[in-house]
């Protein structure tokens, strides 16, 4: 019996891990996050050279908004987006530890990671996750969108906190209108979970049992979450500017958006009308916000566990 509550401890300080993890690296992370935000909504739907640049890279933006909007405004949708990496990934990291530790994830030797197993438990994770972090998912990005007139990008939805954003979503459209684009964030983070945690557990295990790099097990795995961000941002990014666009385009009386009707029509309308790599606008910026934090996330997971 004791040994079963130890048990049951254990996987419940894993979930609330993850989730603590993500929020440590948010906060450091957060003005990459607004940055990437005015990046990826600048110039929508229109070709290079029919839209003023406001953003003209990620150290400019930086400058732009402090000058426009003010320092603080660096940190737009802090609590939002705290609320929302918390929820996302203490489900989605917890629930892919409960799956490593019962051999979910790896091959009949137990040893190698299983590519297909792994793929599916992380993004069913992830999807799950996304699911229920929704609603603080859509608040950040109209939040952290929103701007001074001179430098605006996109739909600007003129909300004042998280709270007053929250009541005023759910009069006009109702608890629906709370959860307006999941569609959008499932498919973003199945595939940003699969390929960050597969890739992840990858590389981990390869570095501890080849000690190619370090016997240092800490080492390895800050190396394993550097590689493990790189992919996950070239997979994630046309999947993120999707659901940013989704997100922050405006709504008609009944909560259909104006802009795009779907994920589909959104992916085909960006690359219609902005080109290919229309999908990877603000992917330096991208990188910046989500490689630290994913690197963040990841070590302070592992370094955090042995402690407890």
């Amino acid at each position: 019996m004791g040994i079963l509550l130890f048990s049951a401890a254990v996987n419940k300080m894993e979930f609330l891990l993850g989730g603590v993890a993500a929020v440590i690296a948010n906060v450091v992370c957060n003005p990459l996050d607004v940055v990437k935000i005015r990046m990826q909504l600048q110039g929508e739907l229109l070709a290079r050279g029919e839209y003023k640049v406001h953003y003209k890279n990620v150290f400019h933006a930086f400058y732009a908004i402090g000058k426009a909007d003010g320092v603080l405004a660096l940190q737009r949708g802090l609590v939002s987006s705290s609320a929302h990496q918390f929820i996302l990934n203490a489900i989605r990291l917890g629930a892919f530890h409960f799956a490593e530790v019962r051999g979910w994830t790896t091959d009949d030797t137990g040893m190698r990671t299983s590519l297909p197993k792994s793929v599916l438990v992380s993004s069913v994770a992830g999807g799950i996750g996304a699911i229920a972090g929704s609603p603080f998912d859509l608040v950040k990005t109209q939040m952290q969108s929103y701007s001074n007139s001179n430098i605006a990008v996109g739909h600007q939805h003129r909300h004042l906190g998280m709270a007053s954003t929250f009541r005023q979503i759910y009069w006009q459209h109702g608890l629906k209108g709370l959860w307006r684009g999941a569609n959008s964030t499932v498919p973003r983070m199945a595939v940003a979970s699969a390929a960050q945690l597969t890739s992840f557990d990858i590389f981990k295990r390869h570095l501890n049992q080849t000690k190619l790099l370090s016997d240092e097990v800490k080492i390895n795995s800050l190396v394993s979450s550097v590689l493990s961000s790189v992919v996950t941002v070239i997979v994630k990014t046309p999947f993120d500017i999707v659901s940013t666009r989704i997100y922050n385009q405006g709504v008609d009386a009944r909560g259909r958006g104006l802009l795009y009707s779907g994920v589909v029509n959104c992916f085909v309308k960006i690359i219609k009308t902005e080109g290919f790599f229309g999908l990877y606008k603000g992917g330096c910026a991208a990188y910046l916000r989500l490689g630290p934090h994913i690197v963040l996330s990841l070590a302070l997971r592992d370094w955090l566990r042995p402690s407890l």
